[in-house]
C-alpha cells in the first residue's frame, strides 16, 4: 500500500492545517512556505496524482476547484485579483503528488511567472 501523501493526512485531520474552506470535495488551506502574502492551496479530496493523471471522470472535481478558488479568494479579500498556478510533476516543481491548486494574491504579480 502506498503511504497517505501529506495533503491526504491533512484531509483525514491526521496533521495540522490552517483551513480557510472545505466542502464535500475539495479542502483548502495555508501554504506553509508562501510565496505570496495570501497563498492557498485548494486540494481535492479525491486522489488525483498530477494533471497527467486526470480523467473525463475527473473533471466534475476539477471544475468545482476552480468554483472554490473563487470562493476563498472573494473570503480572503482579493478583489483585485489573483494567480491561480497548478504545478504538473517534479521538473514544474510539485512536491506533493496530488493535484493541487495554488491560489496566491494580496501583490501584484509580473509576466512571465518565472
Amino acid at each position: 500500500m502506498t503511504a497517505k501523501t501529506v495533503f491526504q493526512r491533512i484531509i483525514d485531520r491526521e496533521i495540522p492545517a490552517d483551513i480557510v474552506y472545505e466542502d464535500d470535495r475539495c479542502i483548502a488551506f495555508k501554504d506553509i512556505h508562501p510565496a505570496a502574502p495570501v497563498h492557498v492551496l485548494i486540494v481535492p479530496k479525491q486522489l488525483i496524482a498530477t494533471v497527467n493523471d486526470v480523467t473525463p471522470a475527473d473533471e466534475p472535481v476539477m471544475g468545482h476547484l476552480f468554483s472554490a478558488a473563487k470562493a476563498v479568494a472573494a473570503k480572503l479579500g482579493l478583489a483585485g485579483g489573483y494567480r491561480i498556478v497548478i504545478n504538473c510533476g517534479p521538473d514544474a516543481g510539485q512536491e506533493v503528488m496530488h493535484v493541487h491548486l495554488h491560489l496566491l494574491g494580496g501583490r501584484k504579480f509580473g509576466w512571465p511567472p518565472g
